[in-house]
C-alpha cells in the first residue's frame, strides 16, 4: 500500500485512539499490518485498536450498542450484543507469539442461524453446551465469506436465565458438494470427500470431565491430504478408500480439517487413485491464504525482511517457549538455554507470508552456528548483532520452504520443515524478461 493510502488510514485512527499511541509508532504499526503482514485496512485497524485502545471501552465504538440476530451480521460489526445458544463448546491453550493463552471457542447458533465464536480471553470462562448467553461488545469479522463472532478484552459473555433460543438442526442437502481434498476450504459444510486412508489413530480424551474416543488420521486423494477426526467409530483402516458424505470442514489454528460428524455417512469404494504422492504440495502464497492453511505446503519467494525475534533466542527448558530475561510466562524464573532461529518474510509476488525457521535450517543456510552466534554476542556485548549479521546473508535471497501453514489475525504463517536456498542465473533471468519486453513492443 502506497504512503497516500497509508496517511487516509492513519488519520482516521489517529483521531479514534485520541493519544493513546505517537505518530511515528501509529504509523508503523500501520505499515506492519498492511505492508508486511498484508491484511486488510479493516483488520489492520481493529487490530490496532483493539491493542492501544482496549483500556478506554469508549473508545472507537459506536454510541449505542447494537444487539443483533446471527443471521443479520455482516461481518463488520465493532461493538454489537448477540443472544444465542451454545451450540458447541472447546476451551483450550494455543501459543499466540510465544506466549500461552486460553481461548473458548465453538458455535453459537440462534433462530436465524449459526456463527463460530471465539473467547479470546477466556482463562476464566465456562460456557456449557446448550445454555443460552449473551455476547456484550463483541465484534465479528469474515473469514472465507463466513462471519465470526469474536469476544476480546472490552467484551464479556453473560448467561441469559429463562431465555429460550431454538436453533434450527443443520440441514443435510440430498446432494452435499463433492470436492478434491486439494480444493478444501474452512467453513465448508455437507461436502462428499472420497480418500485413502493414509494413517489413523484412537486417542481417549477427558472433555468437559467425561472420557471419549476420538479417532483421527490423514486421508489423501490425488490432489492432497487433510487431517481427519471422527468421534464415531467407523472401522477406519489404514490402506482402505472411503467415500465421507456429509463431512465438515472445520479449522484449527487455521488449518482446515476434515470431521466426521454425527450426520456422517462412510462407505467404502473402489480405489481408483493408483500411486497417491507424498510430496508436499506446491503453492503460491495467495493459494495458501484463500486455503488459510495446510499441511505439507511448498512455497517459493524472496525473503523481504528478517523480524524480529530471531538470531539468538533464550528458551525454557521446560516447555521450549521462547523467555524473556530469563522469565517463561508459564514457568516462572528459569535457567534458560541458548537457541537458533529465523522469523522470515516470504513474497512471491502473490503475496507475503511469515515463516519460523529452526536452528538446524539456520545453521545451515546462513552458515552461522549457535556457538559462533553465542561468542559473537559475547564479544560485542549484543545479542541483536546476530540477527544483524544473518539479515545481511539472507535477505533478497530466493527460498524454497516447506512446512505446515496456520493462520491467525495477522495473516498465514508457516512452522519451516525443510528450507533451500534458489541459486538464481541473473543472465538467464534477465535473457527471459527481454525477449517478453521485446515481444511486447
Amino acid at each position: 500500500m502506497n504512503e497516500e493510502e497509508l496517511r487516509l488510514h492513519f488519520e482516521e485512527l489517529k483521531k479514534e485512539l485520541e493519544g493513546k499511541i505517537d505518530d511515528a509508532q501509529l504509523m508503523r504499526e500501520l505499515n506492519t499490518y498492511l505492508n508486511e503482514y498484508r491484511v486488510t485496512p479493516e483488520a489492520a485497524k481493529r487490530g490496532i485498536k483493539r491493542k492501544y485502545g482496549a483500556d478506554d471501552s469508549s473508545s472507537f465504538m459506536s454510541a449505542d450498542v447494537l444487539s443483533k440476530k446471527i443471521g443479520d451480521l455482516k461481518g463488520t460489526e465493532l461493538n454489537v450484543d448477540i443472544t444465542a445458544k451454545a451450540v458447541y463448546v472447546d476451551k483450550k491453550q494455543i501459543t499466540v507469539r510465544g506466549n500461552p493463552k486460553t481461548i473458548v471457542s465453538g458455535i453459537l447458533g440462534d433462530e436465524t442461524g449459526t456463527a463460530p465464536f471465539t473467547i479470546w480471553e477466556g482463562e476464566n470462562v465456562e460456557l456449557e453446551k446448550g445454555a443460552v448467553y449473551v455476547f456484550k461488545n463483541s465484534y465479528t469479522k469474515l473469514w472465507n465469506e463466513r462471519v465470526q463472532v469474536n469476544l476480546g478484552s472490552r467484551g464479556r459473555v453473560e448467561r441469559a436465565e429463562g431465555v429460550r433460543v431454538d436453533v434450527p438442526e443443520r440441514v443435510v442437502t440430498s446432494e452435499p458438494t463433492e470436492v478434491k481434498i486439494g480444493d478444501i476450504r474452512e467453513g465448508m459444510g455437507d461436502v462428499t470427500v472420497t480418500g485413502r486412508i493414509m494413517s489413523v489413530e484412537e486417542r481417549s480424551i477427558t472433555v468437559r470431565g467425561e472420557s471419549k474416543t476420538v479417532y483421527s488420521g490423514i486421508i489423501a486423494d490425488d490432489s492432497g491430504k487433510i487431517q481427519f477426526s471422527a468421534w464415531n467409530d467407523f472401522g477406519l483402516k489404514e490402506g482402505e478408500t472411503i467415500c465421507a458424505k456429509n463431512s465438515y470442514i472445520r479449522a484449527w489454528k487455521g488449518i482446515p480439517q476434515l470431521n466426521l460428524g454425527d450426520k456422517c455417512e462412510v462407505s467404502r469404494v473402489d480405489d481408483s487413485f493408483g500411486e497417491i504422492s507424498t510430496a508436499v504440495s506446491k503453492k503460491t502464497i495467495a493459494d495458501i491464504v484463500a486455503m488459510g492453511g495446510g499441511l505439507d505446503l511448498s512455497v517459493t519467494g524472496t525473503v523481504v525482511d528478517l523480524r524480529t525475534g530471531s538470531g539468538l533466542i533464550w528458551r525454557c527448558p521446560h516447555c521450549n517457549r521462547s523467555v524473556l530475561n530469563g522469565e517463561c510466562t508459564t514457568h516462572g524464573r528459569v535457567e534458560a538455554v541458548t537457541d537458533l532461529r529465523m522469523k522470515l518474510i516470504l513474497d512471491d509476488g502473490s503475496g507475503a507470508i511469515s515463516a519460523v525457521v529452526n536452528r538446524q535450517d539456520t545453521e545451515r543456510l546462513t552458515g552461522v552456528t549457535l556457538a559462533a552466534a553465542e561468542g559473537l554476542a559475547r564479544a560485542r556485548g549484543d545479542s541483536e548483532i546476530v540477527a544483524r549479521e544473518m539479515a545481511e546473508l539472507i535477505i533478497m535471497r530466493r527460498m524454497t520452504l516447506t512446512g505446515n501453514v496456520m493462520s491467525d489475525d495477522f495473516g498465514p504463517m508457516m512452522i519451516v520443515s525443510d528450507a533451500k536456498i534458489e541459486e538464481v542465473d541473473v543472465t538467464a533471468e534477465a535473457e527471459e524478461l527481454y525477449s517478453e519486453v521485446e515481444a511486447a513492443l
